[in-house]
């Protein structure tokens, strides 16, 4: 039966070239359930056909002439706020100024080359639409979410901050300890997050202490450039040490590995302390980094002692190894749907009963930390 107009989803397109914004209005009205009601040649003229036109969702390209993506959608959040997705070059200037758009409100991006003829949006299409579907039918919560953001933003600002080494790190964002501590044992932290998961990774890495006794070692899915520009941020905010992993490397107590973005990381117990390995095998995995590849090979290296955490985003992956983990005798925390950009691969983990804690992501750290 066809979809009626009323019943679409409304997206407005904004884009500085003529070609990105047909290609993305084809690849989206591909979906029937998806109708483009306008396209912006700039930032300018975007901020104005948001207000007239009143979309569902945004896409937002970041380099544009006049007025460019962020001053664009820090119009837009401050005016009539709506989920925005930027489109961003896979540069290191394009992941720096994706992270800051993630930072402003935006609710994901949309990788493209430098090229504008070899858009990666073809590889993600239906992913992509399903996402979109997700994000709107959420819309009303993901707004409210953002504000309440905003508010936390400010008050985090007025934090005193302690100097360590050349950087500034905030010393009053690690949330008071769990009074009562479990007493399962863990030696090492595996996260798993996608769609808004830097934001949520935000949320969660700068609240955990400089002491932390284990290292913690990080899938979240990225384009190579984004993830190093992610664990520079997260570095800078941050009292633990995080890094964009390299192969070989040691993990230690208080070291935040992340994964390469189009690599995968596993770790591996060599000798007395374990190693990290990145590599590109298994190549068939629809996700580089894949979260299955490193919950797996932690259950594999720690056993029952391995806490594996689930955070914000599409599909299921991390669900056969959180099922693998949780088997081995882990522990497993899930992010809670209301604090979720999109409710997939935690609700897959709930769904299948493998989580221990379920729990908003201002307080995923403090379900961390009562192990320790």
């Amino acid at each position: 039966m066809p979809v009626s107009e009323d019943k679409k989803i409304t997206i407005l397109v904004v884009d500085d070239s003529a070609f990105m914004r047909k290609a993305i209005t084809m690849m989206l009205e591909s979906d029937p359930q998806i109708k483009v009601i306008g396209t912006a040649r700039d930032g300018a003229e975007g901020v104005e056909k948001v207000q007239l036109l009143k979309p569902d969702l945004v896409t937002m390209d970041i380099e544009m002439p006049r007025m460019d993506g962020l001053t664009a959608l820090r119009e837009i959040m401050q005016k009539n706020p709506v989920p925005v997705m930027m489109v961003s070059s896979i540069t290191t200037e394009g992941a720096r100024a994706t992270l800051d758009a993630l930072d402003m409100g935006a609710v994901d991006f949309i990788p493209k080359q430098m090229s504008y003829v070899s858009l990666d949006i073809v590889k993600i299409k239906d992913e992509l639409l399903t996402k979109i579907k997700d994000i709107v039918r959420r819309k009303h919560l993901l707004m409210s979410r953002y504000r309440q953001r905003q508010f936390e933003s400010l008050k985090q600002d007025r934090l005193p901050r302690k100097e360590t080494g050349s950087v500034i790190k905030p010393v009053s964002s690690v949330p008071p300890p769990i009074l009562n501590k479990r007493s399962h044992n863990v030696n090492i932290i595996a996260i798993g997050s996608s769609t808004g998961g830097p934001p949520a990774l935000q949320s969660v890495i700068p609240r955990l202490p400089r002491n932390l006794p284990v290292g913690v070692v990080i899938a979240q899915h990225m384009p190579p450039t984004f993830t190093k520009s992610l664990a520079e941020r997260l570095d800078s905010l941050s009292q633990v040490t995080v890094q964009e992993a390299e192969n070989g490397q040691t993990l230690e107590p208080g070291l935040v590995l992340i994964a390469p973005g189009g690599k995968h990381l596993l770790v591996k117990k060599k000798g007395v302390k374990p190693q990290v390995v990145v590599t590109t095998y298994p190549e068939e995995s629809l996700y580089h980094p894949c979260v299955d590849v490193l919950m797996n090979s932690v259950a594999e290296a720690y056993g029952r002692a391995t806490m594996g955490v689930i955070l914000t985003g599409m599909g299921s992956n991390g669900l056969v190894g959180i099922t693998n983990l949780k088997g081995q005798g882990g522990v497993v925390i899930a992010q809670n749907e209301d604090s979720c950009v999109v409710y997939g691969m935690p609700r897959a983990v709930v769904e299948a009963n493998l989580a221990d804690h379920v729990a908003p992501i201002d307080r995923i750290a403090q379900e961390m930390l009562s192990y320790f």
